[in-house]
């Protein structure tokens, strides 16, 4: 059986209680449990934290030389391990390998819960690996389980959303695309979903959404074309240093909502000209009553032939902008927003153009 879901994703960081700090203070996440030096792990510290159905761990090196240590000298703060749900973690780890994953972990038994669980770990994108752990609905058998945890008190703290995983963007060096999502097609039983060419003035990328049956596991895969202008997945590229995760996309039921909260808890957006909301009843039919709401939140909207979609981006926490956070609010679209990269860049020119005269 293939994987069934993202279990977790595991950030490796500079500086761990800040990361931790503004997970927990600003986006609303609880802490689980920790380990470190207390639970017998001298080399590095982590926090499991929670929110709805998402579940981070965010570790940093408490010694020099170390592989999270490494990890972050090369990519800055950045996702190591996106962790995969499996109801048979041999046969998932087995297919990987066959598929041309490297091998970073055989499957081996971990003590989780009062029950025997098995996890093993292979190699992804870039840097990023993904291990494979047994899939159970216990608190503690969806910790990471290569290291011993010790579960925290459950902690509560002022409303905030309670997201899904909606998907995880991917940015991937230019020519690599194709055969990036025909791997996790053969290693993960993740097929191609949709795929789409942008072009955004003299910037273009490229790009191919892969997802499991039941939608519990979406990549959307990202490459820059080299033949034009550099952009934003360049950028990403140059200070990650090489293929990572760009984003993660929480799926919350009221977007509108959600920014009001978070915005009351000290989170940044990034702002969306208003020469955007001007045009936004044209391109985007049915939302015209929507659109103050839309303009004061700074929340973009888009439109598929299944229904339409709300969504906003952070600004990255992150000291080199390698990871920012996405919301998404889905009424019935399927799609990942595309138009809003093309309506975005023509409402700054034609406020460039106003400014202009």
């Amino acid at each position: 059986m293939p994987p069934s879901a993202i279990a977790y994703a595991e950030l490796y960081v500079t500086d761990d209680r800040e990361a931790s700090g503004f997970l927990i203070d600003s986006l609303g996440f609880v802490p689980l449990a920790v380990a470190g030096p207390a639970t017998g792990d001298h080399d590095h510290r982590s926090t499991v934290l929670r929110s709805g159905e998402v579940t981070l761990v965010v570790t940093r090196a408490l010694r020099p030389g170390t592989a999270v240590a490494r990890h972050v000298e090369e990519h800055g703060d950045s996702i190591a391990d996106l962790a995969f749900s499996c109801d048979d973690v041999q046969s998932c780890f087995d297919r990987a390998i066959l598929a041309g994953a490297t091998a970073l972990q055989r499957p081996v038994p971990s003590l989780r819960g009062g029950q025997d669980t098995w996890f093993a770990a292979v190699s992804g994108f870039g840097d990023v690996r993904h291990t494979l752990i047994a899939a159970t609905a216990d608190r503690a058998g969806q910790l990471p389980s290569d290291r011993d945890w010790a579960l925290l008190p459950a902690a509560t703290g002022p409303a905030a959303p309670r997201p899904v995983l909606d998907h995880v963007a991917v940015c991937l060096e230019a020519g690599t695309l194709r055969r990036t999502a025909e791997f996790y097609e053969a290693a993960f039983d993740l097929p191609f979903y949709s795929s789409e060419y942008i072009e955004v003035g003299d910037k273009a990328m490229d790009s191919i959404v892969v997802r499991d049956a039941g939608g519990g596991i979406t990549l959307t895969l990202i490459e820059p074309d080299d033949t034009r202008v550099p952009g934003k997945i360049n950028r990403f590229l140059n200070v990650h240093n090489g293929p990572g995760v760009q984003h993660l996309a929480f799926l919350v039921d009221d977007i509108v909502g959600s920014v009001r909260a978070l915005g009351d808890r000290g989170v940044t957006f990034l702002r969306t000209p208003g020469a955007y909301y001007d045009l936004l009843a044209e391109r985007v039919v049915g939302m015209a009553d929507a659109i103050a709401d839309l303009r004061e939140t700074n929340v973009l909207a888009d439109r598929d032939e299944w229904g339409y979609l709300l969504q906003i981006f952070t600004r990255s926490p992150h000291p080199r902008d390698t990871l920012f956070y996405e919301y998404i609010q889905r009424n019935g679209a399927r799609g990942f927003g595309s138009s809003n990269i093309k309506a975005l860049y023509e409402a700054v020119e034609r406020e460039r153009e106003v400014a202009g005269r």
